[in-house]
């Protein structure tokens, strides 16, 4: 009884230890990553880099010297890290830019997955003597683009609104299929699948159902329980544990995690948060889920480049050029081909700079990396695809990353953003006059205030409002483009008044049910 109570407490210190060991290697991994933050506050010239792919070369900097932050789980990376950077992803993508776009988006999505499995495989099968088995798991490994860093330069940049839409709608339903494709693939060496075209359709069909099943279930449920009650904290929490839910549920249930994440994200965004919240608690966990990406980004890409074995990567960089080549060529193919093919179907009009752009900035990420270190101990050719994929996936991150900017550059996709911000800015101040004005010439007159100075204030501000007047229309006859986006914030300005609209009624118990948006229907596209 004595040795046992012994044994029993010794676990109970190892695990205590182990706890606090894993709390220390998390804070020093936060802290390695927040001060990377502030690199480009101190030092102007790390503003040139993204933020993500600054935390991957501070990364690479440390595996270099062998400092080891922490181990990289696959697990932790899809069951943990995954599903925020989904969720929030997902929840910033409106359905109506979505919608106008969704055939390119699933072509690309579904068959340039196909296509790049396809032809990854063929290229490392003939050139670089892999197994056909070996490389089709190299090829679904890296089938999965991951923009992240892209999509935050477009931002940064000013770049179009339909761009990142292409971008970012082709990133959240590819991840879900090349998820099914490596799962599927990983069983033919293991002898657990079977290469059929009935199974795999079948299996294929069953995965995305259940993900749409299960999302848009959770989704629709917590947004009309939203509508009972206006709780902001409750209601940014139900929104976390529903990325988790749906992830954690769809998986166990045999589907696929990411679909079901997505759509869950999808439903929230563009339903739950016009039915179920009011415009303040919406911006309360817009925020949230802006602060929790960059945790979670801070967190994936600084142990992406830490995890970086250069031993292993020499020993195997015949077959990461050639992987490079053929995910470069096979990327090609996709885009190009489904491009023209969507604009001659579906008259998408995708022009051919956006299709470049979406060809050289298809980065792979964490999702890849997740995949490759899945890969059971059991197959010989682990440590291959392993190493093969963090090659190309650095190749992708560092070379095409800290390109594409340039790219954007000289295809002129980059808009005046400054000039811009400039532009809202005196919006928004004449606004804020033109309201101060209106309370002058209300005459709410106060005890001790001469009429003679609110006729000076009045024309103080009546003068100023002229003024800022004249510099709007300076500012739109030297900048044509301004009008386009003028009307595109109009526009948006007016689809959330109508929403926010019919959320009112449904919470005031005058309407049983949203109605649906009738101003994104007669808006002219642009």
């Amino acid at each position: 009884m004595v040795l046992s109570n012994l044994m029993v407490a010794e676990i109970a210190m190892a695990a205590e230890d182990a706890i606090a060991n894993n709390l220390k290697q998390f804070l020093l991994v936060l802290s390695v990553s927040l001060s990377v933050a502030t690199l480009p506050q101190v030092f102007s010239w790390f503003r040139q880099i993204p933020y993500t792919l600054l935390l991957v070369i501070v990364g690479l900097g440390l595996a270099f010297v062998d400092v080891r932050l922490v181990d990289l789980s696959p697990e932790l990376i899809l069951a943990i890290f995954l599903p925020p950077l989904l969720f929030e992803a997902a929840w910033n993508l409106k359905w109506s830019d979505l919608k106008s776009d969704l055939f390119p988006i699933c072509l690309y999505a579904v068959f340039g997955v196909v296509i790049t499995i396809g032809g990854v495989a063929l290229g490392l099968n003939k050139f670089a003597g892999i197994s056909l088995t070996t490389a089709l798991l190299i090829g679904a490994s890296l089938s999965a683009t991951d923009p992240v860093s892209v999509i935050a330069l477009f931002r940064e940049l000013g770049a179009g609104k339909r761009l990142k839409t292409l971008m970012e709608g082709e990133s959240l339903f590819n991840d879900g299929m090349a998820v099914v494709a490596f799962s599927f693939l990983v069983g033919l060496p293991l002898g657990v699948s079977t290469f059929a075209p009935s199974q795999v359709l079948g299996q294929l069909l069953a995965v995305i159902g259940i993900g749409i099943g299960v999302g848009s279930l959770l989704g629709f449920g917590i947004s009309y329980l939203t509508q009972r009650f206006d709780l902001p904290l409750v209601e940014q929490s139900l929104t976390l544990v529903s990325a988790y839910a749906s992830y954690l549920l769809t998986e166990d249930l045999g589907g696929s995690g990411v679909i079901g994440v997505v759509t869950t994200g999808l439903v929230l965004g563009n339903f739950g948060s016009r039915i179920g919240m009011n415009p303040r608690t919406r911006l309360i966990v817009t925020e949230f889920w802006d602060f929790l990406a960059f945790f979670v980004n801070s967190i994936v890409f600084l142990l992406i480049g830490d995890q970086i074995r250069f031993a292993i990567l020499g020993e195997n960089i015949g077959t990461i050029v050639v992987t490079i080549i053929g995910m470069l060529v096979t990327r090609a193919v996709s885009i190009f081909a489904l491009g023209f093919f969507s604009n001659t179907a579906a008259k998408s009009e995708i022009p051919i700079k956006d299709q470049t752009v979406l060809w050289w900035g298809g980065l792979r990420g964490s999702v890849s990396i997740a995949l490759a270190l899945s890969v059971p101990a059991v197959l010989g050719e682990r440590e291959e695809i392993i190493a093969t994929v963090f090659g190309v996936v650095l190749f992708t991150l560092l070379v095409q990353g800290l390109t594409t900017k340039f790219l954007l550059q000289g295809l002129g996709l980059i808009s005046d953003q400054s000039q811009q911000q400039d532009y809202l800015a005196a919006i928004a101040r004449r606004t804020a006059l033109a309201r101060v004005l209106a309370f002058l010439e209300k005459g709410d007159k106060r005890p001790g205030i001469e009429p003679e100075f609110y006729r000076y204030q009045t024309a103080l501000v009546a003068g100023q409002l002229t003024k800022l007047e004249s510099e709007l229309d300076e500012m739109q006859r030297n900048y044509p483009e301004l009008q386009e986006f003028t009307a595109e914030q109009l526009k948006e300005e007016l689809l959330a008044i109508e929403a926010d609209t019919y959320a009112e009624f449904v919470r005031a118990g005058r309407l049983n049910k949203e109605l649906a948006p009738f101003l994104a229907e007669v808006f002219i596209p642009e």
